[in-house]
């Protein structure tokens, strides 16, 4: 099996790097952790990998905005590297603060194709830091390459700044090409609408996450890395008791994992 190589991005602030570090690696990939500044002093190096990942935290202390300081160091350095990486027959992943750099960047959701910043992640409706298991919907129609075959998802969110919000031509033309690839839903995986905490905070028409219109650009603010074994589940004990009362073993991995095992695949 071809072991693709994952650039996973840290510097100031970014916290979730090990844990995606960890999970590609799971999947059947060969990840390192590359410094931003140390991506900046050797750009050429994005020639050697096939997926980028902008991992969660809060990047230079999410001073002027959540990932708008990273999302400047790299329009200012890496644009053309960043741009011509995406071009590529290759994936790139951000999540939760990587989707936030993403949007910044004009990465996601790219409706012009001009790289400019079109729509906003913004403070949460309850003004509050949100962290909590949510459930999630995929769109069936999504063409992203890392939701393949996945319905649903059970994992974490734990940002102040989640609130996808894009001007209304926008976002017509963010779901006129079906580039809204999971959305918040209540436990019965209907769709949020708009109600705490199901959506956690607030995002228009209940949008979890982005793709492009390649599938091979995603953004999420949701937390896969932090869901990829059924023992991390907040619920797992009382899955596993259900499991071993009806005879049947308990698994290994969970939701998140798909994820991650699906960008594998793609190079296979």
């Amino acid at each position: 099996m071809t072991q693709p190589k994952v650039l996973v991005l840290t510097g100031y602030g970014i916290n979730c790097d090990e844990e995606t570090r960890s999970a590609f690696e799971y999947a059947g990939a060969a990840p390192r952790i590359v410094h931003i500044n140390d991506l900046i002093d050797s750009p050429a190096m994005l020639k050697d990998y096939q997926i980028f990942v902008f991992p969660g935290g809060f990047s230079y202390g999410d001073d002027t905005g959540s990932g708008k300081a990273l999302a400047n160091r790299i329009k200012n350095n890496l644009l053309d590297e960043i741009k011509n990486f995406a071009e590529r027959e290759t994936l790139m992943l951000g999540i939760c603060n990587g989707f936030q750099v993403m949007v910044s960047l004009g990465l996601l959701p790219d409706l012009s194709g001009l790289w400019r910043e079109e729509a906003a992640l913004i403070t949460n409706n309850t003004f509050r830091y949100q962290c909590r298991w949510v459930d999630l919907i995929v769109e069936k129609n999504s063409p992203s390459v890392f939701l393949k075959g996945i319905e649903s998802l059970h994992i974490p969110v734990a940002h102040g700044e989640g609130n996808f919000y894009a001007p209304a031509d926008t976002l017509s033309a963010i779901e006129e090409k079906k580039l809204a690839a999971i959305r918040y839903a209540k436990s019965d995986l209907q769709r949020a609408g708009g109600e705490f905490p199901a959506n956690p905070n607030g995002s228009m028409n209940d949008i979890a996450a982005l793709c492009d219109s390649t599938g091979r650009i995603l953004g999420m603010m949701p937390h896969p890395e932090r869901g990829m074994f059924f023992c991390q589940r907040d619920d797992w004990t009382l899955l596993r008791e259900d499991l071993r009362r009806s005879g049947k073993e308990m698994p290994i991995e969970s939701d998140g994992m798909m994820i991650f095992k699906n960008a594998v695949t793609f190079f296979n």
